[in-house]
């Protein structure tokens, strides 16, 4: 159905319909601010006529075409359709209650903080009457973070204010090298560590035979999870502000089953073996939540038997990305977070001689180092690897490493840059495509000043160089810079992409976090010890603790929901939009619009998630027989039964990987809001695709509190197509809007392949 046409036609109709007096709305004496109005995808291929719609929605409303065209800011025509503009609330209200309309929220200005993330995601930690508050900051939930350890004298792990743990509490703190029993405390609660891959006679150098971290990975997750509200932390000036988890209340048990085999910032190991036990002693123990920044062959098995216990467990879907089919962690009981960046940059002046600041990134912290003219030396293409670096007289000079053929690997730029300081160069500047792996630089912070330039930028300073006898350049401090100017959320890089390789009829991920340019806690040994108590770090592996910590919020406020009922409300109410009401992003190469299989249902929404009005709850038994296929599957061939059948598993989401004719799935949606309500239905279907829901209304009452409705899908061109996108949202009339996102691919036979 054309939506937005539908909309623009018949609102007039439904004001007259209900007696109201359209020209009184653009009358208001009420003060004006800034909404988004979201409409779904484009149903426009002429962007002109999607304008034309939303002025036309707009005057209905506002009274006048003149009006319209004063309020409206900017008209979202080219990726998907939606506009925003100052409204009074009454009128963002009665937008918000037309057809077409899936989304009206207010803009968003944030102030500065140090991971940022909980503050850009609308979870203020002062708000007294916000939803951090309401569920006492996550108080007695206990989190289990199964990772590489804990360093436990961290700010972000004192046991000030707490009281004794929770009664259900089984757990243990077990101690070993350099971690003893007063190593707990009433914050973090528990500590195990398991050591059958490193081997407890002969440990890595500087690794600790307990629960001790060296590898940084588990504190820095922990911490973010749960850790403690820390005011005045910083890296170096840089990010400053206020640290914290996301249930800063919250108690912390650390399994141990990642170790450090290389030194540090080197990636942890992981035993599956390990892992699989840590998740075992976690649902012993008692916790609550079950997070596990790792990909981990084989453990949907245990966290099976954790979500069958009421164990909600979140997991990161890997950094493999941006290609597709990379995404880990997969099984439907599952819930699998991708990364996306925050609102906050760090831009690195570089002056040339001439006088030309230009700008590019960098974490650069030496003041010492800061604003010195120095001479470049310029290295182009083949020219700059480590071979020519380390045989190069570089000595008090700025490097400029510039491809125009190639893409620098971060391992190969982090050995040239390593070589420019032990040859005694002066600066290192370098060709970047987005990464989104800036954090590497953090480790040459106080050494020389490493900054990453897009390749324009990159052609200035070579022109400069090329026109100069004596070229020469200063790298000034990084600055913290935050705000809605920076269009955020964009999904990083490096996050693993779906559709699902194993079950493509189960969409992943299923959501989005900050990950990118996290700072949280730091082990204060090796080389954290010379970054100092908070460090950065990137990954999905940092979205993963930012879903388990507003997990634990949710669980507070909500102790009878289900891990489904958890992970849907979540979904259900994610974001697809930025802070600038724009389509959310991808980094790539190049950027392009995100999709599901970039961000499952979208952006985490803590505060939305709290009330999300409905839910898709599952009872664990449903997952029973695809679990007992993925241990392993039997012989008479019933597995591909139920993979088949995995179209009518009651997730937040559908995914159907091969369209040809005609397809109908079944979902049921429980009512956890207001016990009398009705929803209607509002459908975007992938392109190429009709959907059919029915019923369009579901309405609910005392005695009902679950409504079940069917989806049929049917292919509109008989070709052999990609994969499509859309959405289906329940809205009843207030401010539950529950979408879901919906994956399509058309095809005509089997044999069909999209390799070339």
């Amino acid at each position: 159905m054309d939506l937005t046409r539908c909309c623009a036609l018949i609102v007039v109709a439904l004001f007259a319909l209900h007696g109201v007096g359209i020209a009184s709305f653009g009358a208001s004496d009420e003060v004006k601010k800034l909404y988004i109005v979201y409409l779904g995808e484009r149903q426009h291929e002429d962007a002109d006529h999607a304008t034309a719609s939303h002025h036309n929605i707009l005057a209905s409303v506002l009274g006048s075409e003149d009006a319209a065209s004063e309020s409206m800011v900017y008209s979202y025509k080219h990726g998907f359709s939606g506009f925003s503009a100052m409204l009074t609330e009454p009128q963002a209200e009665t937008i918000r209650g037309l057809p077409g309309v899936v989304s009206v929220r207010m803009n968003q200005m944030h102030s500065t903080h140090t991971t940022r993330s909980w503050d850009f995601m609308g979870l203020p930690y002062a708000q007294p009457n916000g939803v951090l508050a309401s569920a006492g900051i996550g108080e007695d939930i206990i989190i289990a973070v199964i990772d590489s350890g804990i360093w436990p004298e961290s700010p972000s792990f004192s046991d000030d204010g707490y009281g004794p743990p929770p009664a259900r509490w089984k757990g243990t703190c077990q101690s070993g090298q350099s971690f003893g029993p007063k190593s707990c405390n009433n914050k973090l609660i528990g500590a195990r560590w398991y050591a059958d891959v490193v081997g407890r006679t002969q440990p890595p150098a500087g690794e600790f035979l307990s629960p001790r971290d060296l590898n940084g990975h588990g504190t820095h997750v922990a911490s973010i999870a749960a850790g403690n509200v820390v005011h005045n932390t910083s890296f170096h000036g840089l990010a400053s502000g206020v640290a914290r988890g996301g249930a800063p209340r919250a108690r912390i048990a650390v399994y141990k089953a990642c170790w450090s085999i290389e030194a540090p910032p080197a990636d942890g190991t992981c035993s599956e073996a390990a892992v699989m036990k840590a998740i075992d002693d976690a649902i012993h123990d008692g916790v609550d939540v079950l997070s596990m920044s790792i990909l981990s062959v084989l453990g949907h098995i245990p966290a099976f038997h954790a979500v069958a216990k009421g164990i909600p467990v979140v997991y990161a879907a890997g950094n493999y990305g941006p290609y597709a089919q990379m995404v880990g962690n997969v099984a439907p009981w599952l819930f699998t977070v991708a990364a996306s960046t925050v609102d906050r940059l760090f831009p690195t002046a570089i002056t040339l001689g001439n006088g030309q600041t230009l700008t590019g990134q960098s974490l650069f912290a030496d003041m010492e180092r800061a604003n010195q003219f120095h001479k470049m030396k310029l290295y182009l293409n083949s020219m700059c690897n480590l071979t020519v670096a380390k045989s190069t007289d570089v000595k008090g000079n700025i490097v400029l490493c510039f491809s125009t053929t190639s893409v620098f690997p971060i391992a190969e730029l982090y050995g040239l840059a390593s070589a420019v300081v032990n040859n005694g160069g002066e600066g290192f500047i370098f060709t970047q495509q987005s990464a989104d792996f800036l954090v590497a630089w953090q480790f040459r912070a106080m050494s020389i000043p490493c900054v990453s330039v897009d390749l324009e930028v990159a052609y200035k300073i070579l022109q400069y160089f090329s026109t100069s006898q004596n070229p020469v350049a200063k790298v000034s401090l990084t600055q913290t810079t935050t705000g809605s100017g920076i269009p955020a959320p964009k999904i990083a890089a490096f996050s693993s992409r779906g559709p699902s390789s194993v079950y493509p009829t189960i969409l992943k991920p299923d959501i989005a976090a900050p990950g990118v340019n996290i700072l949280a806690a730091a082990p204060q040994v090796g080389i954290y010890k010379e970054l100092g108590l908070y460090f950065f770090d990137s990954g999905t592996s940092m979205a993963c603790p930012h879903v388990s910590g507003v997990v634990a919020v949710l669980k507070s406020l909500h102790p009878d929901w289900s891990p489904a009922a958890l992970k849907s409300a979540l979904m259900t109410t994610a974001y697809i939009t930025d802070n600038n009401g724009i389509p959310l992003l991808a980094d790539a190469t190049p950027n392009k619009i995100a999709d599901p299989f970039d961000y499952g249902a979208g952006f985490l929404n803590p505060t939305q998630a709290s009330d999300p009005g409905l839910v898709y709850d599952i009872d664990a038994s449903d997952y029973q027989k695809l679990f007992s296929c993925m241990v392993g599957p039997d012989a008479n061939d019933s597995c591909a039964a139920t993979e088949s059948s995995l179209f009518d598993l009651n997730l937040p989401s559908i995914a159907i990987p091969n369209l040809k004719s005609s397809e109908t799935v079944s979902r049921t949606v429980t009512n956890v809001g207001q016990p009398d309500a009705v929803y209607k239905a509002f459908v975007e279907p992938p392109a190429g695709v009709d959907m059919l829901v029915e019923p369009m209304m579901l309405v609910f009452g005392k005695g009902t509190r679950s409504r079940s409705f069917k989806v049929t899908f049917k292919a509109t061109r008989k070709i052999q197509g990609d994969y499509s996108f859309g959405n289906l949202a329940w809205h009843d009339g207030g401010s539950h809007w529950v979408r879901i996102p919906i994956a399509v691919r058309v095809v005509i036979q089997d044999s069909y392949s999209t390799v070339s």
